[in-house]
């Protein structure tokens, strides 16, 4: 089979996995510190986080959260401390939020996958991440399809930047006008137009 593209860059939160809601976060980690988990205990953290992330200093790092494990570290430690919540709740949200295992792989993906490096399509990951995605695709048996990893954090730059889509575009070798990105917001992934 032939296909149009030669590359295929996938996003990995919200794309190649199911992203965790916010509730649901919230909820998890209330329940890891052993405190009241209800729908009006998550809705009080729930509603102290979204207050806080329009904090103008919260605001002035989240342009660049991603752009280091250390940047990240320090805007989530803002983040919850401008939302008064205490260490504890602070470090579970932050671990949850730091953890693969949060965010299982969606169905289709692994066809999706072998079917591209059957085609002989090469497949990169772009992803504003904080850690290293690489374990746990070798955990859900997909680190051999995948060709390349490009992780905001060991790059230094994040969507939008179109640097980082052409990192990926280098190390796999391709033209922008032979690749397609794959993302699930239009306003990150769908920088990578920029270079065609």
């Amino acid at each position: 089979m032939s296909l149009p593209v030669k590359a295929v860059l996938f996003d990995w939160r919200g794309t190649l996995v199911v992203a965790m809601s916010a509730s649901a976060w919230v909820e998890r980690a209330l329940q890891q510190t052993g405190r009241d988990s209800s729908p009006d205990a998550v809705a009080r953290v729930s509603v102290a986080l979204g207050a806080a992330v329009e904090d103008p200093d919260v605001q002035r790092r989240w342009d660049r959260v991603d752009e280091s494990a250390d940047v990240h570290r320090e805007t989530y430690a803002r983040l919850f401390r401008v939302a008064s919540l205490d260490a504890d709740l602070g470090d579970a949200l932050y671990a949850i939020e730091s953890d693969p295992a949060y965010n299982p792989v969606a169905d289709d993906v692994p066809e999706t996958l072998t079917a591209l490096t059957a085609a002989g399509v090469r497949v990169g990951i772009v992803s504003d991440i904080h850690f290293d995605l690489r374990p746990a695709f070798a955990d859900a048996g997909l680190a051999d399809l995948v060709d390349t990893f490009v992780l905001s954090f060991e790059h230094g730059v994040q969507k939008p930047n179109p640097q980082i889509f052409r990192v990926a575009l280098d190390r796999l070798g391709v033209e922008p006008a032979d690749t397609l990105m794959v993302g699930d917001r239009a306003s990150h992934d769908g920088a990578a137009v920029e270079l065609g």
